[in-house]
């Protein structure tokens, strides 16, 4: 439980302010208003929970080479980016710069008219969903056409994907596909828009490879230095962890923050209110960060050899899924949902039986 009690009681204190919130404010504010406000609170951290946690199993097969100084920064800092900038601040800076308002009056009109703030965030559902599916659709492609990989959870797929690796840029290629795909089903007045925000996606995930390529060669010229040199100085390893972690963390909170755009669409489907949304998905990015450590020092992914396979395998129907969206077809967040939880729960069998057979 040490590795929960910060999120427990993080939700204990979330729902206390939804519980005052719905006493309080409203034209219906009361018992009952509190009441609702607890039970949705509590539904929408199921559903973030539900819809990440094949993403707190790819942050741990990244967090587990990191330090504990990089664990513990991805619990504070990383939340504070994951809970307000992406649920709170990222929505409100959308309907911004599209109804060409301040951040102030977004926020206004947000907790005065939370309907009209809703409608004007969902209009920009395509592009949401073109920029987070391009990037997550990039994790899952990148993870097939991996010739380094040991181990293949599907052998007769995965192995013959990964001999494509070779052809340059063939997850860029797919990708653009994807997007063109995409932009033909959504209405022509939309095009410019998605495609643009398709290419930004594209565009992220490159810049955060290249940041982190660029950190691991220095580090690599570090290491070969130092291993050429008698001793190594404090100042030189603090350096090289820095570096190391920086590429990493970067990574990760793009990642949490693509998860994160079907998170907050969703939430708009259960209610308008802003401030609840925030604390339910508050919540649930939590509870995601506190398992994403407790799979890493728990050894969970040595344990079971398919795990990570099956969280790229959830992101890939998460991206497929968004793109899909944003041409107009509607998914359930429950179908999304059960989806991630059930190529987890594969992988886990898989992995089982795999672990007994080798035995």
């Amino acid at each position: 439980m040490k590795h929960f009690r910060f999120s427990i009681i993080f939700s204990i204190v979330c729902l206390a302010l939804s519980a005052y919130w719905g006493f309080t404010h409203g034209a219906d504010a009361g018992l009952m208003t509190m009441l609702k406000a607890l039970a949705i609170t509590g539904i929408l951290a199921v559903m973030e929970v539900s819809l990440s946690f094949d993403n707190a199993v790819v942050n741990a097969s990244v967090l587990k080479t990191w330090n504990q100084f990089w664990r513990t920064l991805f619990l504070t800092a990383g939340i504070i980016v994951a809970v307000f900038g992406m649920r709170l601040l990222f929505p409100l800076l959308i309907v911004g710069v599209t109804a060409d308002m301040s951040i102030v009056d977004v926020a206004q009109l947000a907790l005065n008219d939370p309907k009209s703030y809703s409608e004007k965030l969902l209009a920009h559902h395509p592009e949401i969903s073109a920029f987070g599916g391009m990037f997550l659709l990039l994790v899952f492609l990148n993870f097939l056409f991996d010739d380094e990989k040991d181990s293949h959870w599907f052998h007769w797929l995965e192995s013959k994907l990964a001999n494509l690796a070779s052809i340059p840029a063939i997850s860029v290629f797919l990708a653009l596909i994807s997007l063109l795909v995409m932009a033909h089903f959504v209405p022509e007045a939309t095009k410019l828009a998605v495609m643009v925000s398709g290419i930004w996606g594209i565009v992220v995930y490159i810049g955060v490879q290249v940041i982190g390529h660029l950190l691991e060669s220095s580090d690599a010229d570090d290491e070969e230095t130092e291993n050429n040199q008698q001793g190594t100085s404090i100042g030189d390893t603090v350096a090289t962890v820095a570096k190391g972690g920086i590429g990493g963390f970067l990574y990760l909170e793009v990642l949490d923050a693509s998860f994160s755009f079907d998170g907050v669409i969703g939430a708009f489907a259960i209610t308008n209110d802003v401030v609840i949304i925030m604390l339910g998905l508050a919540i649930g990015a939590m509870f995601v960060r506190s398992m994403t450590v407790f799979l890493v020092e728990k050894g969970t992914l040595d344990a079971y050899i398919f795990l990570e396979h099956g969280a790229h395998y959830a992101i890939g129907a998460l991206a497929f899924i968004m793109l899909a969206s944003g041409t107009g077809v509607h998914v359930p967040e429950v179908v999304t949902g059960l989806i991630g939880i059930a190529f987890i729960v594969w992988a886990v069998l898989s992995s089982i039986s795999y672990s007994k057979k080798q035995h």
